[in-house]
């Protein structure tokens, strides 16, 4: 008995002596803890800059014609002279159109102009004729005005034969079909041999006039005030004529060369929609952008002594947009801005929040912690605004 005794209180006082020394380092690993240095993080001054916004709108482009080519006549085509996206110039030879009637419709009309002039010279001898004859009281007066009327009618007929054969004409000359414009044909879908009247519900084909092209985008109320604030102008055709050129980003994402003008603003706001619509011309000597193309027009807009950050300095939360302010002890704090709509390349334009000279953390966000403490290094968020152009 004693000697388990002795083996128990052997037991427990290796089990104290173990839970002392478990003890004692916890204790060191938290002293340890507590002495740690705060982390470093990349931090930059608030500056106030000159910058642009771009602004990026939808744009659906719309040649400066497109004009449907409809035959005007009955008949059957009978020759196609051009091939769907060719490019064409006014007056260009597009169909000819098979419609025998109509030339024989001048032949007519000249045959009766014919008959109508023989019988003007009959009725004018016939005048010449009994003049002479009244002069001399041969005859009665009433002779000649019965000639003189008769010419009269004779004459009123071949006016009308003229007008037939000038009208059998313009039908006739409906039988060729051109190009109205300069331009680039759409699609065709009346073949050779295809029966066509005026009434036909598809045109024979649509030619684009792109030498310039109009783009129309909208933009809503809100940024509607924001424009026509921001420029200068009287009015809005003066504020028109301030407005920068933009830039037009074709479907490949690539910039087209050429620069725009918005010419155009519509008056009324579509009540479903709570925009309006705006138009841009842009010119287009190669014929590069295409009639019922989409695109999206870059609008600038210039600010001057803006409070910008980069966007990676920033973080979104619950629909708000925040950034983590260190004060003078090193203290980070995350803070609500608000920024405009559209960024400035890689950078936010603040429009409350943030004011220059402050503090700001510029990267390393999801490391951060509401109200940690920091160790500042303006050193290494000197880059923060180098991307700025």
């Amino acid at each position: 008995m004693k000697a388990k005794a002795s083996i128990l209180a052997g037991l427990s006082s290796a089990v104290l002596l173990l839970a002392a020394c478990g003890g004692s380092q916890q204790q060191g690993q938290a002293a340890a803890g507590a002495a740690q240095p705060p982390q470093s993080f990349p931090v930059f001054k608030v500056e106030k800059k000159n910058a642009t916004i771009n602004a990026d709108y939808p744009a659906t482009i719309e040649g400066q014609q497109n004009i449907e080519i409809r035959p005007k006549i009955d008949g059957y085509i009978e020759k196609i002279f051009i091939d769907e996206g060719s490019l064409v110039k006014k007056g260009q030879l597009l169909f000819t159109i098979n419609a025998p009637q109509y030339a024989q419709e001048v032949n007519t009309a000249a045959a009766a102009i014919s008959s109508a002039e023989a019988d003007v010279n009959a009725a004018q001898l016939q005048v010449n004729k009994t003049r002479p004859l009244v002069e001399k009281d041969i005859i009665s007066k009433f002779e000649l005005e019965s000639a003189e009327l008769t010419l009269q009618s004779r004459k009123a007929a071949l006016k009308q034969a003229k007008a037939t054969l000038a009208n059998a004409k313009t039908n006739l000359g409906y039988t060729t079909v051109t190009s109205p414009v300069n331009g680039v044909v759409g699609a065709i879908p009346y073949k050779l041999g295809s029966l066509i009247t005026s009434t036909t519900a598809q045109p024979l084909t649509t030619v684009s006039n792109i030498g310039k092209v109009y783009v129309y985008f909208s933009m809503n109320e809100k940024d509607l005030l924001e424009f026509s604030r921001h420029y200068e102008g009287s009015n809005l055709d003066s504020k028109l004529k301030n407005l920068p050129p933009v830039d037009l980003i074709l479907a490949d994402g690539t910039s087209y060369p050429e620069k725009g003008h918005i010419e155009t603003v519509n008056g009324l706001i579509n009540t479903a929609t709570g925009s309006a619509q705006l138009r841009a011309t842009f010119a287009n000597p190669k014929g590069l952008i295409r009639s019922g193309g989409s695109a999206t027009v870059r609008l600038p807009q210039s600010v001057k002594e803006g409070i910008l950050v980069p966007q990676k300095s920033t973080y979104e939360l619950q629909g708000k947009r925040f950034v983590y302010v260190v004060d003078g002890a090193g203290k980070a704090k995350a803070t609500e801005i608000k920024t405009m709509d559209a960024p400035s390349g890689q950078f936010f334009v603040v429009t409350d929040g943030l004011k220059g000279g402050e503090t700001v953390v510029f990267d390393g966000l999801a490391n951060m912690q509401d109200g940690m403490v920091i160790k500042p290094d303006t050193k290494a968020g000197e880059g923060a605004y180098s991307d700025l152009k």
